[in-house]
């Protein structure tokens, strides 16, 4: 069995132990319910360290007002399953540990919280700082490990540890996708059989965006409309936002040139709001 953690000294106690024998520690934090994308991370983490550390607590500071908190799916007893023995420790925390008492700090990282999710969920990317640097902070691992599909806050989490000055390297590994292109995610479990397949659209928008940018169109906004046209068409669908930004920058994109762009996209089905993305230099994904 996987050996639990739940309290911060224990964590601190192990990686204490850890380091003193010169192991190398990677991190993979999550809100539990694992699916394939996680365990994506779990892998590249066990490629490249000697000691693998996967948190799960499901944080409320980054879930606004009538948004899903108390509903998010939540499994131990299945994660443990899943990780099957692959990772050295678990920390899961209870929310009293990580948040004890009234707290006064908050993390805010600006510029890569404008827009996107940053524009419809206020607050959240400062919840997502937050307890990022609260668990980097407890765990001090050599590398942590995010998926590219929340590309938005993976940004953010560069940014912070940057101009933090956190002895972290940040490794962002692609999206895993559903056999019909829907990217996994925690939530997909909330979707009908009807919405998972119709939810299968943003990617096949993105697919048709990309032949339109080869065969010559590198308007951002003809290449918006394009996806905007193709969801749209579909029944249930309510886009939250389409944007094209500039990956450096992080500026709306007007033309699509050499540089990396992210089309990054938010849709709901039903109650289900679903995000993806894809990131492409010129008319290719990268």
């Amino acid at each position: 069995m996987i050996p639990i953690l739940y309290t911060i000294q224990e964590v601190r106690d192990i990686v204490s132990k850890l380091k003193c024998a010169g192991k190398r520690i990677g991190f993979v934090p999550t809100m539990g319910y694992l699916h394939e994308g996680h365990i994506s991370l779990v892998n590249e983490s066990i490629k490249e360290n000697d000691i693998t550390i996967v948190s799960i607590f499901v944080n409320p500071t980054q879930f606004g007002e009538n948004e899903d908190f108390s509903q998010y799916p939540r499994d131990l007893k299945r994660d443990i399953s899943l990780l099957n023995d692959s990772v050295d420790y678990i920390f899961s925390p209870s929310v009293d540990t990580m948040y004890p008492g009234k707290r006064f700090t908050e993390v805010i990282v600006n510029q890569y919280s404008e827009g996107l999710c940053g524009k419809s969920r206020p607050g959240h990317f400062t919840g997502v700082a937050t307890v990022v640097a609260k668990l980097l902070n407890i765990v001090s691992p050599d590398q942590a490990y995010f998926g590219q599909k929340d590309i938005q806050q993976a940004l953010i989490i560069k940014q912070m540890i940057r101009d933090l000055d956190f002895p972290v390297k940040i490794r962002i590994c692609p999206i895993i996708r559903e056999a019909n292109g829907l990217a996994m995610s925690s939530r997909n479990v909330y979707l009908t059989d009807v919405q998972r397949e119709n939810a299968s659209v943003i990617y096949r928008s993105f697919k048709k965006a990309l032949i339109a940018l080869k065969q010559g169109q590198t308007n951002a906004k003809m290449l918006v409309s394009t996806i905007k046209d193709m969801i749209n068409n579909v029944e249930g669908a309510e886009i939250d936002y389409i944007e094209i930004r500039n990956l450096g920058t992080w500026d709306i994109a007007s033309t699509i040139d050499t540089q990396e762009y992210v089309i990054a996209v938010a849709v709901k089905f039903g109650k289900t709001r679903l995000i993806d993305n894809m990131i492409i230099r010129g008319d290719s994904i990268v």
